[in-house]
Formats: C-alpha cells, structure tokens, sequence
C-alpha cells in the first residue's frame, strides 16, 4: 500500500511501463508500490484515448492530467486540498468502501493538490475524535437498527371516564443514515414490543441485519453481558424475519448511543410540541406523531451534509432485506405440563394433547386466532383458539377407555341417576349446574357410576342426602361417607325415632294438665 500521492511522474512512469517496457499491470504495480486499481484505471484511459508513448511524452503535465483526469483540478497550487470530511464519513457507511478507496478518488480528483494517505488517515481521524460519541461509531449500510423507549411518556384522555392514561413512546433508529421511526403504545409489554417492530420493518421498508434493544424485561428474559436470554417470542420475531437481535450490553451506554440520541430527538422535536395538546386516542396521538417525523427525517443535519431521508434513500436503503410476505403475528409461548386428564390450559380454557404425553413439558404458541402446542420443536396439534373458560378435546387424543365419554349427555347421566335414586339426581343436578362447561361434569358423574358396582343403590343415596344437606359435591367427599359408613346410620336412627315406647312412668299424660 503507497504512503505517497500519485504525482505527475509516477502517472508518467505508469504510462512509459506500460506502452515501452511492456510491463504487465502486476509488475508495474509491484515495481512502482501503486494499488492495482490505480495502474489499471491510468492504462485503460490512455488506451481508450488512443494515446502512445511519443504522443505522451509531447504532452505536459497539466495537458496530460486533464486527459487522464478531465474532471480533475490541475492548477499548480502549493496548498493541498483539504476533504471533505462530512461526506467521506458518509461515504464510509456504504457497503465495500474503504478508506483508501475514497483516498484514491480524492487523489485522482486533485492530482497536484492532495494529502498522502498516511496523512488523509490522520486528518480524518482528528476530525472524527471531534464529534459526538454516537457519530463516531462505525454503522455500515443495512446493519444495525437501534431500538428503545423513551422516558417522556404522553397522556391521554379517556373520551367515556375522563380517566388519564399514559402512553408508552417506542423510538427504532437505524444506525447508518439516523432514519427515525416513533410511536405510541399502551404499554411496554411484550405484545406492544413486538408490534412495535413489525410495523418499524413496514416503516422503512425492509429489514437490517441486526436489531440492538436495551435489556428490556419485555425482551430480555434474564440480562447478561455477554450471553443474554432472549424471550422465547422475541426469537420466534428474529426468526421469521430473518434478523439477529443483539441486545446491549448492561451498564455499556456506548452500545446503544444511536437509540439514546433519537429518543432525545423525539422528546425535543415531537414530544415537546405535543405538550400541549390534549388527546382523546391512541390513534389521534400517533397520526400527530406520523405528520412531525416526516419533519425530524427532512431536518438538516447540523455537523453532516443533508438529512436523515437523503441519506436513508442512498445509503440504508438499497441495502435492507426484502419484508417476508406475511407479517408477523404476535405469538404468545409458554411452557405448561400434561395434566393427567391429557389437557394442557391456556387463558382458562383447556385444550387436549395426545394421552401419550401425560406428565411430559410441552410448549404452547397461541397466537389470536390459533392455539398450537409442541413437544421437542415439534408440532404435535393444533386447536382453534377459545377465549371462554372451556374445555376442548380431539377424539383421537383420548384413550379407548375415555372414548366412551362422547357416549354420555347430561340427559342421559341424570335418568341413571334417577334410577339410583332422587337424592343421587339432586346431587348429579348440582354437579351439572356448578361446572362452566358440561363435560368438565362428565367425569365426577361417571366416578359416582362406577361407585354403583361396588355399593347398592340404597347406600348410594343415603350418602348423597348426607352430601346434598351438607353441600359436599366432591366425588372423594362421597366416597369417604361410603367407606365411614356415615349412609348406614342414616336409617337405622329413622328407624329409632319410629319405635320409641309410647307410654312411660316417666311420661305423663293429657290428665295431668287438668
């Protein structure tokens, strides 16, 4: 790599190689210590001009820069020409552009008039230490979308109550161009979060490589340094839209110094001419924020050339990945455990597995409409979600035995009852009545069913006048006052009070009152 500019004698010297010695690109390059791209770009303009050794050398130099370099600036000046570092910063973020390929350029364009690049190096990073921490990190094209709340939140009105509610401010950042993206939600929790992010990819219009949030509880389920757990529907968004989140570092402010700086922007240039309205809706908020960002991304920068869109449409950009052709939909995943009964419950409504997987730990994806449930990443059903308290169950998710339930109704369950008896009817009606969904019921009712095998009808009902009075309505209630013989000694003290003597010596009768 040269330390030296390319001056008049070395584009010479380049030329007489090449059309006298016959050298070829490689050797010219290695014999004079110039790039590559240098001796080429030189011998292909003075191929495409038509010009030989002896016409060159008719030439002087600043005839043959301005053939070589017609757009170059070839007055003799012992000052040089000082970058313009704001658009080489700018220039830097773009995809493949190096540092001395942007020397090489600025050498081309001022041929007498340039720094080495050993210098160029140096003044650039003198100007760079200059400006704020967030500028002087590198973001190339298409990297890193910085994402966070702000502090200030916003208040609104309930239109019905008068109530007062605030709402949360989301702020994404992409890291290249400073293009901003705001909005209000009502919280901060995780279904906000995501939404937030789905509608920022439909914002700008495609997708980085990488999102940077802060340690969010609503992301971040357990915050590391260096190996932080991310939730597992934050993962589940990453996935389907095909980006790495990078969460920050605790306590490392210079990791998320993009999105500090926009929530700042926000506050000052949205949130504060804002503060004096008065909102009634979520969707009245955010249409005002909408109208002032086309204002925050059109403002000039104050230390760079241009604005945050200008940048945004030539750098960030070209480079984001396409959107999927679905959005994501929020997904809540949550882990629970087979109950015995083959039912899994979300949101109080349970859903049946497989009998197979009693006991095992499954993962439930509910999304608004969908209730899916996985055991190892793999789907093992699916069921329409119920947003009631309920019961939901898959024939074929039973086994043989329990197939038999479906074979049942309530009807049929309270004429077996009656002919049990009409204290064993009043206990099945309760049982009926108490749970919120019928079948839940079926299989108390059949536990008592099975109770009749091993205890005469009588004794049955003589415990369920025991549990009616009471208001025992479990199964394990009844099967204690059978197996207590509480039902026995029910008769025999009817029978008592029927057989008491009539006349005693202690008794005394009508005449005594006389």
């Amino acid at each position: 790599m040269p330390t030296k500019r390319l001056s008049m004698r070395q584009l010479r010297e380049i030329l007489r190689l090449r059309l006298t010695a016959k050298l070829s690109l490689r050797q010219i390059k290695d014999s004079l210590r110039l790039s590559l791209g240098s001796v080429q770009k030189i011998t292909c303009k003075a191929t495409e001009l038509g010009l030989d050794w002896p016409a060159i050398e008719q030439l002087n130099d600043v005839q043959l820069a301005q053939a070589i370099y017609p757009k170059a600036d070839t007055r003799p000046s012992s000052k040089m020409e000082l970058p313009d570092w704001r658009e080489v910063f700018k220039d830097l973020k773009g995809k493949y552009v190096t540092q001395y390929l942007l020397w090489e350029e600025y050498a081309q364009k001022y041929p007498n008039r340039n720094y080495s690049y050993s210098q160029y190096s140096r003044l650039y990073r003198t100007w760079l230490k200059k400006q704020k921490r967030s500028m002087r990190q590198v973001h190339h094209a298409g990297d890193k979308l910085f994402v966070d709340y702000a502090g200030q939140t916003m208040p609104i009105v309930q239109g019905d109550t008068g109530e007062i509610r605030f709402a949360q401010i989301f702020v994404a950042v992409l890291g290249a161009s400073n293009y901003t993206y705001a909005e209000a939600t009502w919280s901060q929790k995780l279904s906000d979060w995501l939404a937030s992010h789905v509608r920022t990819f439909e914002f700008i219009g495609g997708i980085p490589q990488l999102v940077v949030p802060d340690n969010l509880k609503s992301g971040v389920t357990k915050a590391c340094r260096y190996d932080p757990d991310l939730n597992p529907s934050y993962q589940q968004l990453g996935a389907h839209y095909g980006v790495a989140i990078m969460p920050a570092r605790p306590r490392k402010p210079q990791d998320k110094a993009k999105a500090e700086v926009g929530v700042q922007i926000i506050e000052r240039w949205i949130l504060a001419r804002l503060r004096h309205h008065t909102f009634f809706s979520l969707a009245e908020l955010n249409q005002c924020i909408s109208a002032l960002l086309i204002d925050v991304n059109n403002r000039p920068f104050k230390q760079l050339n241009g604005t945050r869109q200008e940048w945004f449409d030539s750098i960030d950009k070209p480079a984001l990945s396409p959107l999927p052709t679905h959005a994501y939909e929020y997904t809540d995943i949550k882990q629970v455990k087979v109950n015995v009964d083959y039912h899994v419950q979300y949101d109080k409504h349970l859903y049946s597995v497989p009998h197979q997987l009693v006991g095992e730990k499954l993962e439930v994806h509910a999304k608004d409409k969908l209730i899916e449930i996985y055991f190892h990443h793999k789907r093992v059903t699916s069921h329409v979600r119920k947003h009631r308290p309920g019961m939901t169950t898959v024939p074929d998710h039973m086994p043989t035995r329990h197939e038999k339930h479906h074979q049942w109704s309530a009807g049929r369950l309270m004429n077996w009852a009656k002919d049990l008896g009409d204290d064993v009817l009043v206990w099945v009606k309760s049982i009926l009545a108490q749970k919120q969904h019928e079948q839940q019921a079926y299989r108390v009712c059949l536990g008592l069913l099975n109770l009749s095998r091993q205890y005469d009808a009588q004794r049955l009902n003589n415990a369920c006048i025991i549990a009616n009075k009471n208001k025992l309505y479990r199964l394990k209630q009844i099967k204690s006052i059978l197996q207590s013989n509480q039902d026995q000694l029910l008769p025999e003290s009817k029978k008592q009070l029927i057989l008491l003597p009539q006349s005693h010596e202690n008794i005394r009768g009508p005449k005594s009152f006389h």
